[in-house]
């Protein structure tokens, strides 16, 4: 075993060596740690100790650890190790933060697209008029084939009249029934084509709205406030 000789070793150290084996030594640590060249590991324990090491200390796991050089300078900091509950919440929190950037990420893709699409008002009209007419048309063209439907039922239901009490002829029952399932079918699309133009109508007011505030100076991406608030917090805030 080797003897250290404090009044022979200490003055090939350095000032700031010398405090340092001074204070580990006070400690407890042996000597030849240092004078070998090795790194000291040193932490504060749970029970506010400060333990000293030439490797990792298993007492300091889930607490940040020291690495000194054998000059007692700072060489690195090993962070805390952290258990298998923190490690899967720490990733479930990279894995919402990743999630949040994606989607503020495409929400400055899809703002830029839309400015592109629509430099102003007058180009966001056009379109809205083009995907207005398109429906328009439909809803006109199942208006008109109503119509005609209505007007084929008075005659076949003054043809049924002769039958009073009787069954209908299968021709003149099959037209009538016919005539019941495209009338009922076209008031439906009637209807689904009215609703198809208001849905129109309100996506191009909401995207005009957007479109308002982007034309204004708003930064893209900016004007979700559940993506903001998500960017926040995966940023700390």
């Amino acid at each position: 075993m080797n003897t250290i000789r404090p009044t022979a070793a200490l003055p090939l150290f350095r000032p700031a060596a010398h405090a340092a084996l001074v204070c580990l030594l006070a400690l407890g640590t042996s000597a030849p740690v240092w004078a070998q060249g090795r790194s000291i590991f040193t932490c504060v324990s749970a029970s506010g100790k400060t333990l000293t090491s030439d490797r990792l200390i298993a007492e300091c796991v889930g607490r940040e650890q020291r690495v000194l050089n054998p000059d007692g300078s700072l060489n690195r900091i090993v962070p805390p190790t952290l258990t298998a509950d923190e490690r899967a919440q720490a990733d479930e929190r990279e894995r919402v933060a990743a999630a949040a950037r994606e989607a503020r990420a495409e929400a400055v893709r899809r703002d830029r697209t839309l400015m592109q699409r629509y430099p102003n008002e007058a180009a966001h009209q056009r379109a809205r008029e083009s995907a207005l007419g398109s429906a328009r048309k439909l809803l006109q063209a199942s208006e008109q084939r109503l119509a005609e439907l209505v007007k084929e039922r008075p005659p076949l239901l003054a043809d049924a009249e002769f039958y009073a009490g009787k069954p209908l002829p299968p021709k003149l029952k099959a037209q009538l029934d016919a005539n019941d399932v495209s009338t009922e079918g076209q008031r439906t699309q009637i209807e689904a084509q009215k609703a198809e133009i208001g849905r129109i109508e309100k996506s191009y007011d909401a995207e005009l709205e957007r479109l308002k505030k982007l034309w204004a100076g708003a930064p893209p991406g900016s004007l979700d406030p559940q993506l903001a608030a998500a960017s926040a917090a995966s940023r700390g805030k």
